[in-house]
């Protein structure tokens, strides 16, 4: 028998799963719906988690970026999930629902962004050194070699 605390919903029954007397699938028990009966068989053939993390960016001011997977992927490869992502630093400002890696480890899944933040902040950093400046302090004009400020009579 295998004890499972179920998450699909705010109940977090405890499941009892044990193999069924004919030896196919599993006799569930324990849960108040049957998200619950759903939730334990996956959880037992082939369990699966939503990958929530950060990635690099190369914006000194955030030095870091949320992300999840847009789906979710196999409990055993959220490390090598990891790996990929670590390898990542973002260069451009991306917003909620851009993708960070498109189809993660051949998945199916794409990891994408889950914060403004960084779309926001740096949108203001080059309206602000527009208004400001003619041109874009460095760090920008690196990533942005294209935005000038332009002269208005």
């Amino acid at each position: 028998m295998k004890t499972i605390l179920c998450i699909v919903c705010p109940n977090g029954c405890r499941l009892r799963a044990e193999k069924s007397a004919e030896g196919e699938g599993y006799d569930i028990s324990g849960n108040k719906c049957k998200r619950g009966v759903d939730f334990a068989t996956a959880e037992i053939t082939n369990p699966t988690r939503t990958l929530t993390t950060t990635v690099r960016t190369s914006f000194p001011g955030f030095p870091v970026l949320p992300v999840r997977t847009a789906g979710e992927i196999p409990k055993g490869k959220i490390r090598e999930a990891m790996n990929c992502l670590n390898a990542i630093t973002v260069s451009r400002p991306l917003g909620i629902g851009e993708i960070v890696a498109e189809n993660i480890l051949g998945l199916g899944v794409d990891v994408i962004v889950t914060s403004n933040i960084l779309k926001e902040t740096v949108w203001t950093l080059i309206i602000n050194s527009a208004v400001i400046s003619p041109t874009l302090p460095p760090a920008l004009s690196a990533t942005f070699p294209s935005i000038t400020k332009t002269e208005h009579d």
